[in-house]
């Protein structure tokens, strides 16, 4: 196994990006929204973070405390729980970092999501960053077809929530955040666009929900 792998393991090449890039350096208690295993929580793990996460699958969590125990044997088991990121089982202002990997696209409608991100944004003290990866449709708007409540049928066969620039940066000023650098989006070949999407809180936590159709 190659020291990289036992340093970093399956993590998120763009997760990977901003550790490289220091951004995260000072964020010692870290949530990962989504956990499922642990892949992108091998090296907070190894590197003293304080480390929580969530899921909905029994498995999953199952899985991440087994990891932890193995790399950070400190960490209470409790900090892995199974539940949903709209219904968050930590208090406001908690962390200093939020991780969302693939999360936010299986919204079922804009309140789903709505409710998902806010719940997310809400746990983040001020001064914390949210680190977000998101399918969109930059990049493919015309090969993509709406099934309604801002769902869409990809050219890959898949079903998902779909964002694209314009709401990511009303999100961004409605939160009360700033963007950490400019949002980025893979293309897939054009069968698929995920996004990265990286936020600092400046503010208080905007609980406020937006109507459908994100008229925020």
């Amino acid at each position: 196994m190659s020291n990289l792998h036992q340093q970093f393991g399956n993590i998120d090449i763009y997760l990977f990006d901003q550790l490289l890039k220091g951004r995260f350096d000072d964020c010692k208690k870290v949530l990962d929204v989504g956990c499922g295993g642990g892949r992108n929580l091998i090296y907070f793990l190894q590197n003293a973070f304080d480390v929580y996460g969530i899921d909905p699958d029994p498995d999953a969590i199952g899985q991440v405390r087994q990891l932890a125990q193995t790399l950070a044997p400190n960490l209470a088991p409790q900090n892995f729980v199974v539940a949903t990121a709209e219904v968050m089982p930590f208090a406001n202002d908690s962390f200093d970092l939020v991780i969302s990997s693939a999360v936010l696209h299986f919204a079922k409608d804009n309140n789903h999501f709505d409710a998902m991100l806010r719940a997310m944004w809400a746990t983040l003290k001020p001064g914390g960053c949210f680190f977000a990866r998101l399918a969109s449709d930059i990049g493919i708007q015309d090969k993509v077809f709406a099934l309604g409540n801002s769902r869409y049928l990809l050219p890959d066969g898949s079903e998902r929530f779909l964002v694209n620039q314009d709401i990511l940066m009303e999100y961004t000023n409605d939160l009360g955040g700033e963007l950490l650098e400019p949002i980025k989006t893979t293309n897939v070949q054009n069968l698929r666009c995920m996004t990265t999407w990286c936020v600092q809180k400046l503010a208080a936590s905007k609980t406020h929900r937006a109507e459908p159709g994100f008229s925020l």
